[in-house]
């Protein structure tokens, strides 16, 4: 069984084909998303329709919290609020629908999916942990393995009895360690904020070899940023897809 783990499309839909098609390449058998599918890109209408028509199984994000919630979308930065009001405006009822319903937390071949803290966080950051915040995590969950998103960056943090670890991730297949617990951040697909380019990231885990994958893939990226410019989002928004 190989799960791909998406995270933070941002209705980046040029991305997401990039990597739907790299999916379909390496054969994985079910897509996960771990929410952010919309916010900030220009297509959003189109990347709720592929995710439906791949039948993704998603988790909610910040942006979708921000479609269902008056009161989180007031507390968000303005270039967030100006491109969800937009982003509103490019969805039909049908995907406005889809996207308000997905839950918080999702338990997916033994794993937990949340988009941006366990147990169930949306909103929280995993910036740069602590030890001691990583204990606290781990003891919030059951589960051998947590997958997050919400930072657009990558993270391994695992506890192995009672000592944390962490490492970086390349664009390569890393053995997970049987006994630990881990705690993993995929990059984001849509606007990703790493150290390994601009290219759409997600992450293949291998459930019966007990390893990870980062993948890296080139896309469409100037059509992005043209449709960006087009349909009125904020000019930061296409900086960020160079960041």
């Amino acid at each position: 069984m190989r799960l791909a783990i998406l995270a933070d499309i941002h209705g980046n839909y040029r991305a997401l084909e990039a990597v739907l098609a790299d999916v379909a390449h390496e054969g994985a058998d079910r897509i996960v998303s771990l929410g952010d599918n919309i916010g900030y890109g220009p297509e959003p209408e189109e990347v709720v329709r592929a995710l439906q028509g791949y039948r993704v199984v998603s988790v909610m994000g910040n942006h979708e919290l921000g479609l269902v919630s008056r009161s989180y979308f007031n507390r968000l930065h303005a270039a967030a609020r100006d491109s969800l009001t937009l982003t509103r405006s490019l969805l039909s009822e049908e995907s406005l629908a889809w996207l308000r319903a997905l839950p918080l937390v999702r338990i997916c071949c033994g794993a937990r999916l949340v988009h941006g803290s366990p147990p169930q966080s949306a909103t929280v950051y995993l910036h740069a942990p602590t030890d001691t915040r990583l204990r606290r995590l781990f003891a919030s969950y059951p589960e051998r393995l947590c997958f997050a998103g919400h930072t657009h960056a990558f993270g391994c943090y695992w506890l192995d009895q009672d000592a944390i670890g962490r490492r970086s991730l390349a664009v390569a297949r890393v053995p997970l360690v049987s006994g630990r617990r881990y705690l993993i951040l995929p990059g984001s697909v849509g606007q990703p904020r790493d150290s390994l380019g601009w290219q759409a990231k997600y992450l293949l885990w291998d459930v019966d070899e007990d390893s990870i994958e980062v993948r890296a893939l080139a896309y469409d990226v100037h059509t992005t940023i043209h449709l960006l410019g087009e349909r009125g989002f904020p000019a930061t928004n296409a900086k960020r897809l160079f960041w």
